[in-house]
């Protein structure tokens, strides 16, 4: 089940960056995705790899793709290939970071306190989670870094942001929910909560009501991508997700 599992996931993957950008150019492996109106977003000006490439050959087809931008990101869903391409990535200058396929197997309980929201109810309290992650951006930066977010509305068929409320009223944890309820997959994306508001069930509470809504639509299929490095995939181990598989990043300033 895990091997029919990721390629379904990594078809979805791959189907997402493609409706989300502006547009698309076809390269060797996989395309290049665009949105002129989020230079400064590396996520929205990318390579993605879907099929087989040559590992010796990739730097230069980014350099071809991505040779207008300031950054070079490339994304590579196949983690075999994304493996055998980390050597002559590296010898370009490219950092490798490793991404973890999470599935969800246990348990769904009933939705929490949470709630849709619009993303004019995150756009404070996500500018401000981004200062801190890059005090030294500028506001053009993290204005795109907030906007991309309306961007992903393309992405799949149905794009939610759940949100959670503090007692005053302001979202404190959020996450973007992408569903396809005709193959009956739901991706759960960038759960964060503000650092006034960590450790009080916030997260769980988003956490839970994606899930339970994604069971709602049909979807079977739950996952998320997480940081091999970082600790938030021994919090989601705890509520129910495995590790099936990997994806790999690399990037170059």
């Amino acid at each position: 089940m895990p091997s029919s599992e990721i390629q379904r996931i990594n078809a979805f993957l791959s189907a997402f960056a493609r409706r989300q950008a502006a547009h698309t150019v076809d390269v060797p492996g996989g395309f290049a995705a665009y949105d002129e109106a989020l230079a400064q977003s590396h996520a929205n000006n990318h390579l993605v790899i879907d099929t087989a490439v040559d590992p010796e050959a990739l730097p230069a087809i980014a350099e071809e793709a991505l040779r207008h931008l300031s950054h070079r990101l490339i994304s590579v869903l196949d983690d075999e290939i994304g493996a055998a391409c980390a050597e002559p990535l590296i010898r370009a200058g490219y950092t490798h970071s490793t991404y973890l396929v999470m599935l969800h197997t246990g348990a769904v309980r009933a939705g929490g306190p949470a709630e849709e929201v619009d993303l004019d109810a995150l756009r404070i309290p996500l500018t401000r989670r981004w200062q801190g992650f890059l005090p030294d951006a500028d506001e053009e930066v993290l204005r795109q870094l907030v906007d991309r977010r309306e961007a992903r509305r393309r992405g799949a068929d149905v794009v939610h942001f759940i949100g959670a409320r503090a007692e005053e009223g302001d979202v404190v944890s959020w996450a973007d929910l992408y569903l396809d309820p005709a193959t009956g997959i739901a991706q759960i994306e960038d759960l964060i909560t503000s650092e006034a508001h960590l450790k009080r069930g916030y997260g769980d509470a988003v956490l839970s009501t994606a899930l339970s809504r994604a069971v709602d639509q049909g979807c079977d299929t739950r996952f998320l991508i997480a940081d091999a490095m970082d600790w938030p995939r021994n919090w989601y181990e705890r509520r129910g997700f495995s590790v099936i598989g990997q994806t790999h990043g690399f990037e170059r300033s």
